[in-house]
């Protein structure tokens, strides 16, 4: 959506479709210009990595993943037996994009147009040394396949987990109880855009409890439970 009406208009079908008249509680979150992937670990070790893809199929890019610092490659886990899927979006800061190109500058090298595609053509790289020298970033935004872990039931203590285990998580995530607060979210995110390390295109505004994401359900193109704000 577009417009802030947009938003309220979300909040009364969610409404609707969970039969509630009370305020529901939203994650509200930068949607962060990247490329989105998928980290899948068992026994706590990272085993592969992969791009979005159509929502089924993606790009294998497991060697470059292993190297970004801020990822782990190995978290705690209690059992043995155990899977995780762990979903977020890869990104260049715009401080490292400029370094980056004042670097090419310098070198009389060809300048990258925009930090997206800078991102999307390193962690596409086949040279994992050469992928390695471009400082990117990732923010986690969700979890898929959970099996034998143990997670909390909504998206904001989800979150903290992650955070414990070692996740990189954006502090400018927030939880809202009612759209409104989430309107005054995405004016707020908007109202400082230039001021944030990375850039944006919008901001996404999800269902917060799990269990309603899975009562609200998903249509043939996109979860009905999450809307963006552009």
């Amino acid at each position: 959506v577009f417009e802030e009406e947009g938003l309220r208009n979300f909040a009364k079908r969610i409404n609707k479709l969970l039969g509630t008249d009370s305020p529901v509680n939203y994650s509200c979150e930068p949607k962060i210009d990247g490329i989105a992937v998928s980290l899948f670990y068992e026994d706590g070790e990272l085993k592969q990595a992969s791009t979005r893809g159509d929502g089924r199929t993606g790009e294998d890019i497991t060697h470059n993943i292993l190297g970004i610092n801020s990822i782990p490659k190995f978290i705690t886990v209690q059992k043995t037996k155990t899977q995780l899927e762990v979903r977020g979006e890869i990104f260049l800061s715009k401080f490292d994009f400029k370094e980056i190109n004042n670097k090419a500058k310098k070198e009389g090298q060809k300048l990258f147009v925009n930090p997206r595609n800078t991102a999307a053509g390193t962690i596409r790289q086949l040279d994992p040394e050469r992928a390695a020298k471009v400082p990117l970033q990732m923010f986690c935004y969700g979890v898929g396949v959970k099996n034998g872990i143990s997670l909390p039931e909504n998206l904001g203590e989800i979150f903290d987990e992650l955070k414990k285990l070692g996740f990189p998580i954006n502090k400018d995530i927030k939880t809202a109880s009612g759209i409104e607060n989430c309107v005054n979210y995405c004016l707020e995110l908007y109202s400082r855009r230039d001021l944030l390390d990375y850039e944006i295109d919008g901001a996404v505004i999800k269902v917060d409890s799990l269990t309603n994401q899975s009562k609200i359900g998903e249509n043939i193109k996109a979860p009905r439970w999450a809307i963006a704000y552009k």
